[in-house]
């Protein structure tokens, strides 16, 4: 780990203004990404910044009839909420299904959303990855692809999106707010805050340098049954190859998103009309433009069969 400095911030606006100032700079809250990459030498900054004393750990009702969740609220405190758990079910579940008990404990709403990939080739630095080193190449193309992307890739980069909380959030349709370097704030829907690869896979969120996430707000609750699902290697404490975060209505009609198979949470409404139809036909929309490899052509039947079990589920 290469030697850096530390600050404990006063103010969101300050952190954000810090962070623009002092180049190399990174916010650090719980860390449990980030401490992990900067003892591999994938990130190496210059400059951390501690957030934990800025008091955005509350989760507040909002006048619209939706929450309010502090950018620094833990997982743990998040998923065991009363009002999450009775009515954004599919958040709970989702956050219980990530990491481990010890992990969550740390683990921050913003930092979920901040995850970094879990590529072993970005986590690999004697291979070329156009995420960890910009023009360098992807070692992951023509490499080994059982974890990676079957949507949604480009030829800089086939990387998975990590998170379980994300995805929960996509199917909910949360915003994100931020503060930046001069003190202003914005509102980000969770659909434009996960970028595509595309050229620049290094460029993973909306975020510019130096904003502050400060919160993530949850709309009103739309009810049905809320419902997370994810298929992973072991029982606990791995990452998903394929989950599925679905809300069904009473008419068959809802939401789904889906982990595991692209650069960020992926959902496409107009397959939510094939809902009523069942798992095939939202299938056969949602995954109109895939790319599987040999590797993980798996996944697309994967996702019909959990989301058949989701949607069987939803109806007992």
């Amino acid at each position: 780990m290469i030697p850096f400095t530390y600050e404990r911030a006063q103010s969101p606006a300050q952190a954000a203004a810090s962070a623009t100032r002092i180049p190399g700079s990174r916010f650090i809250a719980g860390g449990t990404n980030l401490l992990d990459l900067m003892k591999l030498g994938i990130e190496t900054p210059l400059h951390l910044i501690d957030v934990n004393g800025l008091a955005l750990d509350k989760i507040e009702a909002t006048s619209q009839g939706g929450l309010r969740i502090g950018a620094l609220v833990r997982n743990t405190d998040l998923a065991a909420d009363p009002r999450v758990r009775r009515d954004y079910g599919v958040l709970a579940r989702a956050l219980l299904a990530g990491a481990s008990g010890q992990l969550r404990n740390r683990a921050t709403t913003a930092g979920n959303l901040l995850q970094r990939t879990r590529c072993p080739y970005f986590y690999d630095t004697d291979q070329p990855c156009n995420k960890r080193a910009p023009g360098s190449g992807c070692a992951a193309i023509g490499g080994v692809t059982r974890q990676h992307a079957v949507i949604g890739a480009s030829n800089a980069c086939i990387a998975t999106h990590p998170s379980d909380m994300a995805v929960a959030m996509r199917v909910l349709d949360a915003t994100v707010e931020t503060v930046n370097p001069k003190g202003a704030t914005r509102v980000i829907p969770i659909i434009d805050f996960h970028k595509l690869p595309g050229n620049t896979p290094h460029i993973e969120t909306a975020l510019e340098p130096g904003e502050l996430i400060t919160a993530v707000t949850l709309p009103p609750p739309v009810g049905g049954a809320q419902l997370y699902r994810k298929v992973r290697d072991r029982a606990s404490y791995a990452f998903a190859l394929v989950s599925v975060a679905a809300i069904v209505q009473r008419d068959g009609t809802g939401r789904v998103a889906v982990g595991g198979v692209a650069h960020r949470p992926w959902r496409l409404e107009a397959a939510e009309t094939e809902l009523p139809r069942g798992a095939q036909a939202v299938t056969q929309r949602l995954f109109a433009d895939a790319r599987p490899t040999h590797d993980n052509a798996f996944k697309v039947p994967l996702f019909q069969r959990t989301l058949a079990a989701v949607l069987a589920q939803a109806r007992t």
